[in-house]
């Protein structure tokens, strides 16, 4: 069980593949549009399933050809995104879900703690530096309380950040995107959209809600390609899928003995979970036996032997959990393991971070 696409690579591969356009030494796994100016819109949580069910509430994006790419595993925004920002795969850049061992600690990706920079966590080289240093004018086009953030910098650093207002019009956030894409004589431009990962989270996969920010996402997309220069090449993607998890398909691993004997740490997301303990073995066996069919469990050994991080480094290896455990579908639907040390999660419709098509399977989509 690997990381796998419809199309030809993963999000680690989009970036290297715009490189080769803009003078950096690789190839482009996707064949995409030659040109000189490029922008990307990463819809959080926009996969591919989820995108051709619903077409009717994204006609604009659904009408685009499809290059068709893969998430990478954990399906999480942490590492998906630090993944499309350097290039490398999760066992690589290390960080390795939405929470991990770091230095003997838990580290929340989105609570960064104080004195902890993004450089000491990813220290590798993104992108966006790689092109900014070869004279691409970058810019990064997203929230301004991201600006400087912990995650921000470990896999999206170089280039130039604007601060923007999601709760805008579409049409001054593609303006704003469009005097970016039209800097210096080669241009990259990076839009992050995230209203349809908070809808899904809170509503759910096709609620109500969940189609408003889908439509949002939409408009979006349209505005860009009509106000960006021509000789841009707009291309559009996601860093993950979603599903929905019914109440009933749900286990908390404090309420069950046979998953809580010998963790001592828990992290990672209720879909993909890192476990940290001193007895590997034995809790792998016990939660294989326990879950059943509902989950694949694995050691970490087994894990990185069998490549679901990719290759990974001496240094990132301890980060990953002694067990992980990517969770499938119970008889009725998805699957998840709740933990109390997250009490948040509890509140969530839709999640992702595991291994299902739904999850994993994000477009390409190329708008010229």
């Amino acid at each position: 069980m690997t990381p796998s696409a419809d199309g030809p690579g993963t999000l680690a591969d989009l970036l290297p593949s715009v490189g080769a356009h803009l003078g950096q030494a690789g190839e482009d796994a996707f064949d995409l549009p030659d040109a000189r100016r490029y922008a990307l819109l990463l819809v959080d949580g926009l996969g591919v399933e989820q995108l051709r069910r619903h077409a009717a509430a994204a006609p604009f994006l659904a009408g685009l050809p499809d290059r068709g790419a893969s998430a990478v595993w954990p399906s999480t925004t942490a590492a998906c995104l630090t993944s499309l920002g350097t290039g490398l795969p999760v066992g690589q850049h290390g960080v390795v879900g939405y929470s991990f061992r770091f230095a003997g600690q838990l580290l929340p990706v989105l609570r960064w703690p104080k004195g902890l920079r993004g450089e000491d966590v990813q220290p590798r080289l993104t992108w966006l530096e790689r092109l900014d240093k070869a004279g691409v004018a970058v810019t990064v086009l997203s929230l301004g309380k991201f600006k400087g953030s912990g995650l921000t910098q470990a896999g999206l650093r170089g280039g130039s950040f604007w601060g923007t207002d999601e709760t805008g019009p579409a049409a001054l956030r593609a303006a704003k995107a469009a005097m970016a894409a039209s800097l210096g004589e080669r241009s990259f431009t990076y839009v992050y959209e995230r209203g349809v990962d908070h809808a899904g989270h809170e509503s759910g996969v096709g609620s109500p809600q969940w189609l408003a920010q889908v439509a949002r996402a939409d408009e979006l997309a349209r505005e860009l390609r009509n106000r960006l220069p021509q000789d841009v090449v707009l291309l559009v993607t996601g860093d993950h899928g979603m599903v929905n998890v019914a109440r009933a398909d749900r286990v908390t691993l404090e309420a069950e003995p046979a998953l809580a004997e010998g963790v001592e740490l828990v992290a990672g997301e209720a879909r993909f979970r890192h476990l940290y303990t001193a007895a590997p073995d034995a809790v792998r066996q016990r939660w294989a036996e326990f879950l059943g069919d509902r989950a694949v469990v694995a050691t970490r050994d087994e894990a990185v032997a069998a490549g679901w991080f990719g290759e990974a480094s001496n240094q990132v290896a301890d980060r990953i959990g002694d067990v992980v455990v990517a969770c499938q579908d119970a008889q009725s639907g998805p699957f998840a393991v709740m933990t109390r040390t997250f009490p948040k999660e509890f509140n969530l419709r839709g999640m992702h971070g595991s291994t299902s098509p739904a999850e994993t399977r994000v477009p390409l989509l190329v708008a010229v």
